[in-house]
């Protein structure tokens, strides 16, 4: 049976992720990543070019655009196709996880044991299978946008199984060396599809220390040659990881999404840090109350017990595997490579709402896994030698066993969450996570289908938990703008526009509002102040003649609809406008050509849209 398990692992995680294949994108990333973004559709020259240039939405990973062409060649919109090809890249990396475990319980035990020993192998697949069907994979393979998760996992299982073999002892020197660079290739690959493997140099230092021992043990190990050669090999890695690191802050800080230590001090930042390194943990043994978004919250305290007891917990942990480092380095070896694949994601360079996530457990908890593993081989290993009694060894046999069935049921349940958009944020709300960033998105969605009421009830409530959200007041005062209600729209745009002067939509709709009410002087100003910020914004100067037009300024109005329609020669409300304003000037003929003009680019609109 031993020889079965690769297909077995690949086939109980398809099983635990089916319902995954029935979902649908979610407006979360996936619309603009994938379906308001054309750019990736398609491998020809264009798109790859794109793929290899382009920091959208803060990332910078080509070989997962081309992953996605792929998809759209062969599925073209259809989501099924994206969440089927998520799901068989983490059912490879269960397999090539498999054998990682495999070789490093080999390594950790030399010459007493072999890959071929049926015990090694079983408790190799019980650590797959924890690591495939626990519910903390859900985000990263369910969310059609973290295929760059799974795929940069993919090639990082790779790199490290080459650099086991390159690092082992029994290999010649010009093996090794294939290894090796086969090793540096794959972890290029894992970087050109996310970033989140930058610290690995550090991980491949600690398992040079164990279980590879190629550091310690004996006088001068340390700086000899195997030491000296050992640190040259991380060379490459070094450079590759810092090369990545830097564009990785480069695409963030481009799309806008960088926080830095700076901007939300530095206690903050550490609490945070303290905060997921044990959360990633807890959530490991005790998988329940799964959220899709972990919202930071408005106000961190400092001293709220979540935070004191990760902070406990993380020192407690620290001085075990400290303490124990000689009798036990594997536990010091796991600890260490799931803080350093943590590191990045701690809060120094903050992207995006979230505290925590329970995509970054992806890389980072693999290490537990192989713990388990190991210890299950200890197990048994001792009930053959005799040394542990039947009835221990079959309850914990048992309790392995619930173990893998229970989380692949917490996981077909979790899968369910990324179903849609209003199940996903839903959840959020459900989970208890008090975000101003899931009301304000239900709001949204329930305000664009038609329920307005409960659209700005949610908006209400993004309000309640942080009165200086302002997307909030910008995206409620639209919603009270269409329905008619003017001054309390007015309202929320000016405390938008208190909260962030710069936010030109927030500007360009308050003038609306109060040209609306007949304000016409004020909504002119609103709208060039507008323009001072954005000088080619076509919808402010579309507004902006509007008004000029209503206040007999014919002049300076065609003027203002020709620069709309120079930003944006399809407008065509700016097109009739135009036309509008140079009848009452008595130009006629060219009055009619806009006219023209504005139907042509109406009849050929797809049905249901228009512009602003």
């Amino acid at each position: 049976m031993a020889e079965y398990l690769p297909v077995l692992i690949f086939l109980a995680t398809g099983a635990a992720f089916v319902p995954a294949l029935r979902n649908e994108f979610v407006d979360w990333d996936d619309t603009a990543i994938l379906l308001e973004n054309a750019h990736y559709r398609g491998l020809g020259w264009a798109q790859l070019r794109w793929m290899f240039t382009a920091f959208h939405v803060g990332h910078y990973h080509p070989l997962t655009w081309i992953s996605f062409g792929l998809d759209y060649l062969v599925w073209g919109m259809e989501p099924f196709g994206y969440h089927l090809t998520n799901l068989l890249l983490h059912g490879l990396n269960g397999v090539l996880f498999y054998f990682l475990t495999l070789r490093l319980l080999c390594v950790a035990v030399p010459g007493s044991v072999s890959a071929a020993d049926p015990v090694l192998r079983m408790a190799s697949g019980f650590a797959a299978l924890l690591f495939t069907v626990h519910p903390l994979r859900v985000e990263s393979v369910a969310w059609a946008t973290e295929r760059r998760d799974v795929l940069s996992a993919l090639f990082l299982l790779g790199c490290l199984l080459c650099y086991l073999r390159a690092a082992g002892n029994s290999e010649k020197e010009r093996g090794r060396r294939r290894w090796l660079v086969a090793a540096v290739i794959f972890y290029g690959l894992s970087l050109l599809s996310k970033a989140g493997g930058i610290t690995l140099p550090i991980v491949l230092l600690a398992l040079d220390v164990y279980p590879l021992r190629r550091f310690g043990g004996a006088p001068g190990r340390w700086v000899g040659p195997e030491g000296r050669r050992a640190l040259w090999e991380k060379a490459p890695f070094f450079l590759l990881g810092v090369s990545f690191g830097i564009v990785a802050l480069l695409a963030q800080h481009e799309a806008g999404t960088l926080r830095t230590i700076s901007r939300h001090g530095f206690s903050m930042r550490l609490a945070q840090a303290v905060y997921g390194s044990g959360f990633y943990l807890w959530k490991t043994v005790f998988p329940f109350g799964l959220s899709p978004l972990y919202e930071i919250p408005v106000r961190l305290e400092l001293l709220a017990w979540p935070l004191l007891g990760s902070a406990v917990g993380v020192l407690t942990l620290s001085t075990i595997f400290v303490a124990a480092r000689r009798r036990w380095p594997a536990g010091l070896t796991v600890w260490i490579c799931y803080l350093a694949i943590l590191a990045p994601v701690l809060g120094a360079a903050q992207s995006g709402p979230q505290l925590v996530a329970d995509r970054y457990s992806y890389l980072s908890c693999l290490g537990w896994a192989v713990l388990a593993g190991a210890g299950l081989s200890h197990l048994w290993r001792s009930w053959l030698d005799g040394h542990t009694r039947h009835p221990v060894f079959f309850l914990a046999t048992a309790a392995g066993v619930a173990a893998v069935v229970g989380l692949g049921a917490l996981t077909w349940r979790q899968t369910q969450v990324w179903h849609d958009t209003e199940t996903l944020w839903r959840q959020v709300v459900a989970a208890g996570q008090k975000s101003r960033f899931a009301h304000n998105n239900l709001g949204l969605m329930l305000s664009g289908r038609g329920e307005t009421e409960r659209g700005i009830e949610h908006f209400r409530e993004a309000l309640e938990i942080d009165p200086e959200y302002v997307t909030a007041h910008y995206n409620l005062g639209n919603t009270l703008l269409a329905r008619g209600n003017l001054d309390e729209a007015a309202q929320h745009f000016k405390r938008a526009l208190d909260i962030e002067p710069s936010h030109i939509d927030a500007r360009l709709n308050l003038g609306i509002a109060l040209a609306k009410r007949g304000e016409l002087e004020s909504a002119v100003r609103q709208f060039r102040r507008a323009l001072e910020i954005a000088p080619a914004y076509s919808e402010a100067h579309f507004n902006l003649a509007i008004a000029l037009a209503k206040q007999e300024l014919l002049g300076e109005a065609v003027e203002h609809f020709q620069a709309a329609l120079k930003a944006k020669p399809d407008f065509a409300e700016a097109h009739e406008g135009l036309g509008r304003a140079l009848a009452l000037q008595g130009k006629r003929a060219e009055a009619i050509q806009h006219y023209q003009e504005a139907l042509r680019i109406l009849k050929s609109r797809p049905e249901g849209a228009a512009a602003r």
